[in-house]
């Protein structure tokens, strides 16, 4: 009977780690190829048959996007709103945190509700644009920042993360002689890196790929982001109504002929790869931030 139920979680597990494998190659294949493609000599591409990897080596199709000034100009917005965005959001939101904590506050069930609200209903894009126009945030850097500074559903992970702390070190800090921003700044968010942690990657990602909020309310081409101009790109590229962005960039590099294709693709690694190297530094704070966040004890 041992052997039988031996042999059968064997089993069970080979058919767990074939059913992951699969759906590791399913999911990372696709990104592969579009790094191949990027890597290979944009005339030897035509042929097809790319799989695993270049058949002809080059970074013409890199050179050429990083000899393009609006390209450059993007992935500087980008790495800006992300860079202020994404700290000046991890304060906003554990401050929220950290003061809807408190079960005492003065109307802390209604303030709770009315936050929980703005999950599920929204003003609309027309009523939201007329707002933001009114704040004088149409074609402003800080249109990428302030619209978006504060994660309901961000700040319930927080704050549940912060009821969690043991309320006896908040007291002792009290008899200390500590207010309560001394608390906050030296004792709450010291015990919550793991949740910050967590949620500024959550953020982080947010900014990187945003685009929607450029190509709404920005029209000065020095303010469009990374994944706006990588829009904008493939778009013009797959309709075909105009001399795409892609052909322009391709057509502009008279070393080593690269194509439409292959610049798609090489700007498509470009906009991925940085947030992707970012994750395994946060990657130990990732689980932890989550479970302790989102389960009260």
């Amino acid at each position: 009977m041992t052997k039988i139920s031996s042999l059968s979680d064997k089993l069970f597990d080979a058919f767990i780690y074939l059913f992951l494998s699969v759906i590791f190659v399913v999911t990372f294949y696709p990104f592969w190829n579009i790094l191949v493609v990027s890597l290979n000599d944009a005339t030897d591409s035509v042929r097809g048959g790319l799989y695993l990897w270049p058949r002809e080596f080059t970074l013409e199709s890199y050179a050429s996007i990083f000899r393009n000034d609006e390209l450059i100009n993007s992935v500087k917005v980008t790495v800006l709103r992300t860079v202020i965005g994404t700290p000046l959001s991890v304060l906003a939101i554990s401050m929220m945190a950290y003061s809807l904590s408190k079960r005492e506050l003065i109307a802390w069930r209604a303030l709770t509700l009315f936050f929980i609200f703005t999950m599920y209903f929204g003003g609309g894009l027309i009523p939201t644009y007329m707002i933001i126009k009114s704040l004088g945030l149409i074609d402003s850097f800080w249109v990428f920042i302030f619209p978006g500074l504060i994660g309901v559903f961000l700040m319930i992970l927080v704050r549940t993360y912060i009821e969690q702390l043991p309320s006896e070190l908040e007291e002792s800090a009290k008899m200390d002689g500590a207010n309560d921003l001394q608390i906050f700044a030296r004792l709450i968010l010291p015990l919550c890196v793991p949740v910050l942690a967590t949620i500024a990657l959550f953020i982080g990602i947010g900014h990187w790929n945003s685009w929607y909020d450029s190509y709404i309310y920005t029209y000065k081409p020095e303010l469009k982001t990374l994944q706006a101009v990588l829009v904008k790109i493939l778009n013009q590229f797959q309709t075909g109504a105009m001399v795409s962005e892609a052909e322009a960039l391709a057509n502009s590099s008279k070393r080593i002929p690269v194509s439409g294709e292959s610049i798609r693709m090489a700007v498509t690694m470009v906009a991925t790869l940085p947030i992707i190297f970012v994750y395994p530094f946060l990657q130990r704070f990732f689980v932890k931030g989550i479970m302790m966040g989102a389960i009260k004890s």
